[in-house]
């Protein structure tokens, strides 16, 4: 078969277009989201349509020798998930199909653009709608020679046009309608005062701009991961690529006393151009007046078209007390390290806030969303702090209910520890009608979605919550963590291994990978996460040693019994220990663990339906009543 391909970079098959220059896929020109080694084999199968493209040549092209995968798992990865996004299948095939042992080959028509033979039937039908003028016409008008230039200039037209010659008439129509722009990422702002002390105040209004932003219905990069280029030099250009945004928000905050200044500008990236350069100075307690001006402005630029509900809630920006807008700014600062002491820290700035003006709502969100997090990452009971942060979230509500943030905290509070399934639902979807953008939000979602045994539908929104945060630690590890509840342990580990990428010693990712190694029974693998896990080399000495003598077994009674004397001592969630006595098969030590896990409501206990640790326990008719007790749909 004639190779076609070098006459376009263009291939349009069945209501798929694949732009192999541009890398994207669309489908009756939405763009299908295709990872970069799936969209290579499909451009591979496009430029030999009919031919089978061999599995060498794909190891060739896509696996050289030093790549240290498994090959063959990597392929038929890579082949499933060109599948999905095309809706096809291996064994009724409408695009891909299999060849066995020898490759693959395209089998539905492929039209590449103009060939030869189209050019010619079209440059034969453009001479009947538009007559040549001969030129040896024996009575010219005066003016004739001007028809002339004008006849052949509109056949010209009509070719570029039907031919699209070198993507002529697809530039000419880009340059007169510029693309809308659909992702934003706001940078952080530039502190000028020259005094580090001051820091809290520049990330602070940066992120307000970034919520503020969300709620004019723009797509926005969350703030985890443009904090990533705080005092970058990296080129635009390269930040948009590696956050696949269309345009930026970028520059600085200079605090004075009770006076503020904000300079920012917005730059389309791809051509790069300045759209717009404002300076906005206000007094300090009309700072949300500054935030909203700033975000209405970038809104008009990038054509959003504001709601009246949006419109009001911009309108609306209320008067704030200096200092408790500085304690609310500082709480924030303190909540986004994700850590125990961040959280601590950040209830006693939230409380501050909240004492300097009781009215002040985002106060108390943030205060909903120290303390659930304390309770559902294990580090104090649970009944000490969640009831605390659903009043908080409560009064958020109560002062504005359009605190998409409070709604988002409820419905995660709901979710691990009230086990109001219905009641969480609610909350998310309220919580996404006032913020669609919120990345948190998707992530707390994915996790409900994940305990009532929705899968596919966690996995999208976990993949949602990575759009707008590709660079957070935490949704990262959340995917491999949703994937691994759905046993998808090879995607799991997949994933993974790129979030290892990102930060080699972030702990929870090791802890994730660790579980997927674990439920394919590869030990050795699991062995070396935990000890990167602990990050100890006396210890992971001591692990490896255990591990030699009595396997993977070996290591988990270890964990049993130290344990135990920690939870002594000191609160240690019980679901921890019912988990792993569950794995040794001890069904009565994790029944009577879960039994206290569920007194203390750990947030473990949300897992139960779905955690593959419980499948040796699951058939008991204690586990069974236990699950009815937490309420989980039948």
């Amino acid at each position: 078969m004639k190779n076609t391909a070098g006459s376009s970079r263009v291939a349009v098959f069945g209501s798929f277009k694949a732009d192999m220059r541009a890398g994207e896929l669309l489908k009756n020109g939405r763009r299908i989201k295709l990872q970069e080694q799936p969209f290579q084999i499909l451009t591979m199968l496009l430029e030999r349509p009919g031919e089978v493209v061999t599995r060498e040549d794909l190891r060739l092209k896509l696996w050289p020798a030093d790549t240290f995968v498994d090959f063959n798992h990597g392929l038929n990865n890579a082949i499933n998930r060109l599948r999905e996004a095309l809706g096809d299948s291996a064994e009724n095939p409408r695009y891909v199909e299999t060849l066995s042992r020898r490759g693959y080959r395209f089998i539905a028509p492929v039209d590449h653009g103009p060939s030869e033979v189209r050019n010619s039937q079209f440059v034969a039908a453009a001479k009947e709608v538009v007559p040549i003028v001969k030129l040896t016409s024996p009575a010219r008008h005066p003016l004739s020679w001007l028809w002339m230039p004008a006849t052949a200039f509109a056949v010209l037209l009509v070719l570029l046009f039907g031919l699209n010659v070198r993507g002529w008439r697809d530039g000419l129509l880009s340059k007169s309608t510029p693309a809308r722009i659909h992702f934003i990422a706001v940078l952080p702002l530039e502190n000028l005062t020259g005094d580090p002390s001051q820091e809290y105040f520049a990330d602070g209004m940066t992120e307000a701009l970034i919520t503020d932003l969300e709620l004019t219905g723009a797509q926005v990069i969350s703030r985890t991961s443009a904090m990533h280029y705080k005092g970058t030099r990296k080129a635009l250009p390269e930040i948009a690529r590696e956050l696949k945004v269309d345009a930026v928000v970028e520059g600085t905050v200079l605090r004075s006393g009770k006076r503020v200044r904000v300079t920012a500008k917005l730059i389309r990236v791809e051509p790069e151009m300045h759209l717009w350069t404002q300076t906005y100075e206000r007094d300090l307690n009309d700072v949300m007046a500054l935030q909203d001006d700033i975000a209405r402005a970038v809104a008009n630029d990038v054509r959003v078209k504001l709601t009246p509900h949006e419109k009001t809630r911009l309108a609306r920006a209320r008067l704030v007390n200096p200092e408790a807008y500085e304690s609310y700014l500082k709480g924030r600062f303190f909540w986004n390290k994700f850590t125990s002491e961040g959280w601590q820290k950040g209830i006693d700035y939230f409380n501050e806030s909240i004492h300097l003006d009781p009215s002040y709502a985002p106060a108390y969100a943030g205060l909903a969303d120290c303390y659930v997090s304390l309770g559902a990452f294990g580090i104090v009971p649970p009944r000490e702090t969640t009831p605390k942060g659903i009043t908080a979230a409560q009064k958020s509500l109560k002062l504005d209910e359009s605190s998409a943030e409070a709604h988002f905290s409820l419905a995660n509070a709901k979710t691990i520890f009230e086990w109001d399934w219905g009641g969480a639902e609610r909350e998310f979807r309220r919580g996404f009608e006032l913020n669609p953008s919120y990345a948190l939000g998707h992530n707390y979602y994915s996790m409900y979605l994940s305990v009532l045994g929705r899968f596919e539908e966690a996995i999208s929104e976990q993949e949602r919550a990575r759009e707008f945060d590709p660079l957070s630690l935490i949704i990262n590890t959340n995917l491999s963590r949703t994937l691994v509840y759905a046993r998808q342990y090879d995607r799991a580990i997949e994933q993974g291994l790129k979030t290892v990428q990102l930060d080699p010693h972030f702990g929870l990712i090791h802890g994730w990978l660790m579980e997927a190694y674990v439920r394919k029974g590869m030990y050795k693998e699991a062995l070396r996460e935990r000890q990167r896990l602990v990050g100890d080399s006396n210890e992971a000495a001591t692990l490896e040693a255990v591990f030699k003598v009595s396997g993977y077994s070996g290591i988990l009674r270890r964990d049993v019994t130290t344990m135990k004397e920690v939870s002594k001592r000191s609160y240690l969630p019980a679901d921890i220990l019912a988990s792993i006595s569950a794995e040794l098969d001890d069904k009565e030590e994790a029944l009577r663990w879960l039994e206290k896990a569920y007194e203390e409501r750990d947030s473990g206990v949300a897992l139960l339906n779905v955690a593959s640790e419980y499948d040796k326990v699951r058939s008991d008719p204690r586990f069974q009543a236990l699950l009815l007790k937490v309420g989980f749909p039948r």
